[in-house]
């Protein structure tokens, strides 16, 4: 699991200067902590973090050499300039369970043969730290067409050791038949 090295953040330090000094603002809560944690890390660390995880992903916080476990919970970026704003973190505990997201992720969909519709890329869930999920890949080849893939249908979320906070008759992607536009207007 990696290991970002972060420092607790003065108080009198706006956001705003801190970014301007390539830092960016962040913050660790939880129940494990008595009070939240304002943090500060590089901005080169914080792209590289936001490149590689999602908001879910389990990793640790080195704060000024005390390791924390913690799970991306929520990330703050400009969509205009496309610059990180802040991160937050919640701590995690081994024996309490912790409310996350598994991200869908597809390999060979340019392998499918009809018209693929992406209908939840995200399950939310709860589970205990150990037994987190940041991805799941679904191999696309060999998927016809007419297919439905419900949650039910993918056996890692089926595990007992997660709790789906979602329908598991929800569905997750459909592949239709392709339809021209030619062969459309022509019907009408």
């Amino acid at each position: 699991m990696e290991t970002i090295c972060v420092q607790k953040r003065e108080d009198a330090m706006k956001a705003k200067q801190l970014r301007r000094l390539g830092f960016i603002p962040a913050n660790v809560f939880g129940k494990s902590l008595p009070d939240p944690i304002s943090i500060q890390l590089k901005e080169n660390d914080a792209r590289k973090l936001i490149r590689q995880k999602r908001e879910g992903s389990k990793l640790t916080l080195d704060v000024d050499g005390t390791r924390l476990l913690v799970q991306i919970k929520e990330k703050a970026i400009d969509s205009i300039k496309g610059e990180i704003q802040h991160i937050s973190f919640q701590t995690l505990t081994a024996d309490e369970k912790v409310n996350s997201v598994i991200h869908i992720l597809l390999a060979n969909d340019d392998k499918v043969s009809g018209q693929l519709e992406k209908m939840l890329m995200e399950i939310p869930y709860a589970s205990l730290p150990g037994d987190m999920i940041d991805t799941l890949t679904i191999d696309m080849d060999g998927i016809t067409t007419g297919t439905d893939l419900t949650v039910k249908d993918i056996p890692e979320l089926m595990s007992d050791k997660l709790e789906l906070k979602i329908d598991p008759e929800e569905i997750v992607l459909r592949v239709s038949e392709r339809r021209n536009y030619a062969e459309s207007s022509e019907a009408e």
